[in-house]
């Protein structure tokens, strides 16, 4: 489970970050399936390393101009990240023409299927990025201003914030560990698909909603988070094992999803009136 799950958490770490400044990111599904169809286009070359940087600068660069046009553009995050869903899943279609290309470069597959100390390196991956994202949300000041954001974005702007910036590097964060999950998925499956990362941005966001964040912004929870993923990832592997049909999975994601937007209200809601 932990090898199939840790993708997600990666991104679901940094989406965290971008829901709880009142963003979404749409686009990080398409991301995937971009950089794993350039990664295994590149490494087909003969330099692996190069592709392993390329890819990764990719999806930085996607992310950078999510970025622009949702903070300095003036576009909501979610116009513009559901355009980037739609267009770079085309480019991926398009410099692959739909096939799936092959690797295997052992270092790569490692990445995806190796063991340490009997545990998969992408969950080994998954655990250092909750580390850092947690520390990043809790323990620093970008942390606070990301939450600030999401919460009184005004009251941070007259303190002096740029928060134009702060809105803008959440989202090349989102989409930066995007292409590092496209390298462990790529790894995993040992090819490069375009249809890579398909309906992933709705388990990765149906994973931070599950751990407590609030889809408005405002309020955030990186471990929370973490832990709504493992919920997901559990939930899948006990379908599987039952042998339920592989197409109730995303029905029953969806369902999860609408429950915790359901608590997550009511949540809001009951704090609120406490308030008043």
């Amino acid at each position: 489970m932990g090898r199939q799950i840790s993708p997600t958490i990666i991104v679901a770490v940094m989406m965290t970050l971008v829901i709880t400044t009142g963003q979404i990111d749409l686009s990080v599904g398409s991301i995937v399936g971009l950089s794993s169809s350039a990664l295994a286009l590149m490494i087909a070359t003969g330099n692996p390393l190069l592709g392993l940087i390329g890819t990764i600068a990719i999806a930085g660069f996607a992310g950078l101009v999510n970025g622009i046009l949702a903070a300095y553009g003036r576009l909501p995050a979610f116009i513009v990240t559901l355009a980037s869903l739609i267009a770079l899943r085309g480019v991926a279609l398009l410099i692959t023409q739909g096939y799936s290309t092959p690797i295997t470069v052992d270092w790569i597959l490692w990445l995806g299927q190796g063991k340490i100390l009997g545990i998969y390196v992408p969950f080994w991956i998954a655990l250092l990025t909750v580390a850092g994202g947690w520390f990043l949300f809790t323990q620093t000041r970008f942390g606070r201003y990301v939450t600030a954001v999401g919460s009184n974005s005004e009251a941070l702007r007259r303190s002096g914030v740029n928060i134009k910036k702060i809105q803008m590097s959440v989202l090349i964060l989102s989409a930066t560990f995007a292409g590092i999950a496209s390298v462990l998925i790529a790894g995993r499956l040992a090819s490069g698909s375009s249809n890579s990362g398909t309906l992933f941005e709705l388990e990765v966001i149906t994973a931070v909603v599950l751990g407590g964040t609030n889809l408005l912004g405002g309020r955030g929870s990186v471990m929370g988070t973490f832990v709504g993923a493992l919920t997901l990832g559990i939930i899948a592997n006990g379908l599987v094992l039952l042998r339920v049909d592989v197409f109730w999975v995303p029905i029953t994601q969806g369902v999860i999803l609408i429950i915790a937007m359901l608590l997550n209200q009511n949540a809001i809601d009951s704090f609120t009136r406490r308030k008043v």
